[in-house]
């Protein structure tokens, strides 16, 4: 078996709609076996994620997250992926991490806002600048092509920096009017204390929490949490690891059974909006069952371009 190297050349074969569906379809293969595991330093943090689905293969990711990077002028985060055969357990392929993340994430979001968001959604608000703020915007355009997008950074000059290169994009150095004005709220920061706070939606909003990712951190505060309709992608990846909602469920702010569904329920029609009138939260923990099905996809256009373009 010869080992493929999947580099950042593929993406322009890629979409972002043939992303989602790939998630689609994964969720419609037996449930995955999903093992995480996070090793902290101050800030920095450790973490090494792997999943088996079967048919479909087994992945293994490894994440470094340093926060302190970009004063040297370095990714935040960094890492490697690794692909193996579902048949015989060879290593099939080696992915660039960082494009893996990218479609992975925002493909993420994207099928939850397909899935929740209200069609007629034209009003879309960044909370954070950075490059998981700019891969939403793209995600996005694809369903909602008429969007307009309100952005809001904790530096203004980063949000003013990133609504002047993008079209229909502009700042706001106002977080509550940004997200009182907004049908759909992608959050996407390394905060530690809730920044949207419930009092500020208003019914019929969808929001897409992507930044928390450590048991300390929370985008939302608890009024958000009870005023919605909840959903994560996964319950494995979120309830007991990820701040969001393993603080407030520690808490008895919420019990398990506010949440909904994952998007295991996708096929039966559970993970679903309510009603038009509902605030609709996901919580994207990601997971290596989603990289796994990312890089399925992923690794399906590199060998067509090979066989194409040999």
């Amino acid at each position: 078996m010869t080992v493929e190297f999947i580099s950042a050349e593929i993406e322009e074969r890629l979409d972002w709609l043939s992303a989602v569906d790939a998630i689609v379809k994964g969720h419609e293969a037996p449930k995955a076996q999903l093992t995480d595991s996070f090793l902290y330093r101050g800030p920095d943090t450790f973490l090494n994620r792997a999943a088996w689905i079967e048919g479909m293969g087994a992945l293994v990711k490894t994440v470094t997250v340093f926060p302190d990077n970009p004063a040297a002028g370095l990714p935040v985060v960094n890492g490697s992926v690794s692909l193996y055969s579902d048949a015989d357990g060879r290593l099939e392929a080696l992915a660039d991490f960082h494009l893996l993340t990218k479609w992975k994430t925002a493909a993420d979001s994207l099928l939850a806002a397909r899935c929740l968001a209200r069609p007629d959604s034209r009003k879309i608000t960044l909370v954070g600048a950075g490059g998981v703020a700019r891969n939403m915007y793209d995600a996005y355009r694809t369903i909602f092509p008429q969007a307009e997008f309100t952005v809001w950074a904790r530096r203004s000059e980063a949000a003013e920096h990133f609504a002047h290169a993008l079209e229909n994009t502009r700042a706001q150095s106002d977080l509550e009017r940004a997200v009182s004005q907004a049908d759909i709220i992608c959050t996407a920061t390394m905060s530690k204390k809730p920044l949207v706070k419930g009092e500020w939606l208003k019914p019929g909003q969808h929001l897409d929490l992507i930044g928390a990712f450590r048991p300390d951190m929370r985008e939302v505060d608890d009024i958000a949490l009870r005023r919605a309709a909840l959903f994560v992608d996964s319950r494995e990846t979120v309830l007991d690891h990820i701040g969001e909602l393993k603080i407030p469920l520690s808490e008895g702010v919420i019990d398990r059974n506010h949440v909904i569904s994952d998007y295991y329920g996708i096929a039966s029609g559970v993970f679903s909006r309510p009603d038009d009138q509902a605030i609709t939260i996901c919580k994207n923990g990601g997971g290596a069952h989603l990289d796994l099905m990312i890089s399925r996809y992923i690794l399906d256009q590199w060998v067509r371009q090979k066989e194409f373009c040999p």
